[in-house]
């Protein structure tokens, strides 16, 4: 079973995605791909994000059983460390406001 979750996303990348999986809620893709099927629409994915984000999660063999692959700006990244994935938070970006002279 294949797993992509999207963001902001354009809409031919949702099209896409739907001729082979199906769509539970918005923007995320459940379905059952061959390893070839799943590496080109992941690949179309990545090219085609624009400024959207995607997470990708598959079987593999590795001791987890599976894998995390993500494309686009994240908030968390994935991190392998001795062969598992763990994911850490990125700090969120503060927006400098400027202050007021007199303050």
């Amino acid at each position: 079973m294949v797993v992509i979750s999207t963001s902001a996303v354009p809409a031919h990348v949702r099209g896409a995605l739907t001729r082979w999986m199906v769509e539970p809620r918005a923007g995320l893709y459940v379905g059952t791909l061959s390893a070839r099927v799943r590496e080109e629409l992941w690949d179309i994915v990545q090219a085609t994000l624009g400024e959207g984000s995607a997470v990708c999660i598959h079987p593999a063999d590795n001791e987890q059983r599976f894998l995390v692959r993500t494309a686009g700006p994240q908030r968390r990244e994935v991190v392998d460390w001795g062969g598992l994935q763990f994911v850490t938070m990125n700090p969120v970006e503060e927006e400098q406001v400027p202050i007021p002279e007199g303050w």
